[in-house]
């Protein structure tokens, strides 16, 4: 019975987080228990700071996510269009939870977060790894750093949205633009 508790307020913590920190980047972790109906003691019993609270919410935000873009028919599509229908799926679970990513810029190192989208990122390794093998997408930069401008440009629409500077409804188009021009290989006459 103790540990159906514990498990139902590990729960209630992370959706209140999620909720709070979706709304409010800035969301204190008494507001998080008292949303999920606990108290603090309760609370730094299942999470010791902000920052692993945090982190476990970004953690199980990110698996929801890859989940979601799951989708077997992107191996059967050209890179650049599975490059498209990927970032348009992205976009929309990451224009979601926006809010959330801030509030993990602002409370996790930058490393974690990356280590937190390990997954998400060896799909679009591979997407990219078959793009760089068909000669549709450019070989003269390391895979490494496409898919980490891939993870960058994704996290700074994210930011430039949230400052107002960058339009909630064109962000998804200019990502694609921006990652379709990092990707593309370079045309014989261009090089």
């Amino acid at each position: 019975m103790v540990r159906a508790d514990a498990e139902r307020n590990i729960e209630a913590i992370l959706d209140a987080g999620q909720r709070l920190l979706t709304l409010d980047p800035g969301a204190s972790v008494a507001e998080v228990a008292k949303a999920a109906g606990v108290g603090r003691v309760t609370l730094y019993g299942h999470f010791p700071s902000r920052e692993h609270l945090v982190d476990a919410i970004i953690t199980r935000a990110i698996q929801d996510a890859d989940t979601a873009l799951d989708d077997p028919e992107l191996a059967e599509l050209p890179p650049a269009e599975a490059v498209a229908r990927l970032v348009a799926s992205s976009w929309e679970i990451l224009n979601r939870h926006s809010r959330l990513f801030v509030a993990a810029d602002r409370a996790l190192p930058a490393e974690r977060i990356r280590e937190r989208h390990a997954e998400p990122l060896r799909r679009v390794e591979a997407l990219i790894a078959r793009g760089r093998a068909s000669g549709e997408f450019r070989t003269d930069v390391p895979v490494s750093w496409q898919v980490s401008a891939f993870f960058a440009l994704l996290h700074t629409a994210a930011q430039e949205v949230e400052a107002a500077r960058l339009e909630r409804a064109e962000a998804g188009g200019v990502l694609v633009t921006s990652l379709g021009s990092l990707l593309a290989a370079r045309s014989r006459s261009a090089g």
